[in-house]
């Protein structure tokens, strides 16, 4: 998928009234910030702001980014109609304005980047994560396809190399403490998209 279909496909989808995932957080991200003192966090690829607006509710300083202008518009009005504030911007990671080790936690919630940039991606936003800082990680494992093929509606990317598995993650964040670190089969029901049993890699780990 060049970088101009795959832009096309994502502000398409958040042009939609609907929300697509929900205005409801992920649950696993829910659970997490339950056990954090809040601070100045990260989500990239936030899409349409459920999970940004989600943690500024609970008092984090949240900054997000995503390269879809229409998931910020739905962010925008989200975090308007939950009176917060999020700093939302519309850019590819390589624009980044933030200062090295700026953030206290980084989310990455079903942010499946481009099957050749995700190791690339991961490491980059590595640079932006405080030392004891905790990554939150949770996106459709490589076993995932079969779930697919059984019901379209579970959503996820459909090539196997957008797709996560453990040991990559071990190598992605090798500098990383591993507080949990699971390939599981769950139930989602997030909006229109993320319907049904999938397969995901959960992953908590502080920075070393």
């Amino acid at each position: 998928m060049t970088e101009d279909s795959w832009l096309k496909r994502w502000n398409e989808r958040y042009r939609e009234i609907e929300y697509a995932y929900g205005e409801e957080p992920n649950d696993f991200l829910r659970s997490q910030l339950s056990k954090l003192q809040p601070g100045r966090i990260l989500f990239p690829a936030d899409g349409e702001g459920r999970n940004s607006v989600y943690a500024a509710k609970l008092g984090w300083n949240v900054s997000a980014f995503d390269i879809s202008s229409e998931g910020k518009k739905k962010a925008d009005q989200l975090a308007e109609k939950n009176q917060v504030i999020i700093d939302y911007q519309v850019c590819d990671i390589e624009k980044l304005k933030y200062n090295l080790e700026e953030f206290d936690a980084i989310a990455l919630i079903y942010a499946h980047f481009p099957a050749n940039l995700k190791s690339y991606y991961h490491k980059t936003l590595d640079k932006y994560l405080k030392t004891g800082g905790i990554i939150i990680f949770e996106a459709f494992s490589k076993k995932h396809i079969d779930y697919i093929k059984a019901n379209e509606k579970v959503g996820g990317p459909r090539d196997i190399e957008s797709l996560f598995s453990i040991e990559e993650m071990k190598q992605d964040f090798a500098n990383y403490q591993i507080l949990e670190l699971e390939e599981t089969e769950i139930e989602l029901k997030e909006g229109q998209y993320h319907n049904g049993i999938g397969s995901v890699i959960r992953f908590i780990g502080m920075k070393k």
